[in-house]
């Protein structure tokens, strides 16, 4: 009985937390979820390598997401303005996104996306591996124009409930999209 009241209290948060946030098209995350499958994916800054590898990464699997019935729904720090050439460049012009600058929905208690002071992410070997081998070189560092201590997250969501959840230890993790979602 224990068990099931917590599952029922994290249930109606999620609900509640849901119907409050709402994309940029103006839809709810809750509309979202119950329409389907959700793959939520919390970004780091614009200006980090690894953001834009993200972007790069979901957008090789966005066909196979579709095929899945999963949609992809971002969060980020920036502005709608600010995150939009590079969710066009990245040819994902067409999913949810949902602007979060000030990172509280990161941080709620649902996702709880911790914020680490930026000199202890990026002197990690893990991330600087990733920086020489991938991240820096296709796809470059840009400025820092929203919070760079947000660690990011991937949650995969179905029936107003989360099922998986990959949660970042270093910037440069690399989820696997598509096995979350199995």
């Amino acid at each position: 009985m224990y068990l099931e009241a917590d599952v029922r209290e994290q249930k109606d948060e999620i609900v509640s937390a849901f119907g409050d946030v709402r994309a940029e098209s103006g839809r709810t995350l809750l509309e979202l979820v119950d329409e389907g499958p959700v793959l939520l994916v919390f970004l780091r800054h614009f200006g980090c390598s690894f953001c834009r590898q993200a972007l790069d990464d979901v957008s090789k699997v966005h066909g196979a997401l579709t095929y899945r019935g999963v949609r992809p729904v971002f969060v980020h720090l920036g502005t709608p303005e600010r995150a939009k050439p590079y969710f066009d460049y990245y040819r994902l012009s067409d999913v949810e996104r949902i602007s979060n600058p000030d990172g509280s929905f990161y941080r709620s208690s649902i996702f709880a996306l911790p914020r680490i002071p930026v000199m202890r992410l990026v002197f990690q070997p893990s991330v600087w591996k990733g920086w020489l081998q991938d991240a820096m070189f296709k796809h470059g560092i840009g400025l820092i124009r929203e919070d760079a201590s947000q660690m990011p997250g991937v949650f995969f969501l179905r029936d107003r409930g989360i099922v998986r959840s990959f949660r970042h230890r270093t910037i440069a993790d690399r989820p696997d999209y598509l096995r979350l979602i199995d």
